[in-house]
């Protein structure tokens, strides 16, 4: 493991966001489409939740997104995000207190 500073970490923009779309990518077994609303703003974001998640499963959940990533094309379609969720066997990061009032709040 090689461990990164406070100031690193302190790059990282953690936001929470509401997941309000969300539809298997055509074409692939592993992805996922996303509509997240961050308050002021709603972003795409394609995971590769597919064999874990049902996209239904996800829609209303308050999650937690790493909103400062550069953006990246998966099967022709722009990421602009990536949701937080364990490694292995993926179980989302969410939010379960508070709902829409922490939507676009930071995560500290």
């Amino acid at each position: 493991m090689s461990f990164i500073s406070i100031d690193d970490f302190r790059r990282v923009d953690l936001r929470v966001a509401k997941v309000i779309e969300a539809a298997r990518v055509e074409g692939s077994k592993k992805l996922i489409r996303l509509v997240v609303d961050l308050g002021a703003e709603k972003r795409q974001i394609i995971a590769g939740l597919a064999e874990y998640y049902k996209p239904e499963e996800l829609l209303g959940k308050y999650v937690v997104v790493v909103t400062n990533l550069q953006p990246k094309k998966m099967m022709g379609l722009e990421s602009q995000g990536m949701l937080l969720a364990t490694c292995e066997k993926p179980v989302l990061l969410t939010i379960e207190k508070g709902g829409d009032e922490h939507v676009g709040e930071r995560v500290c």
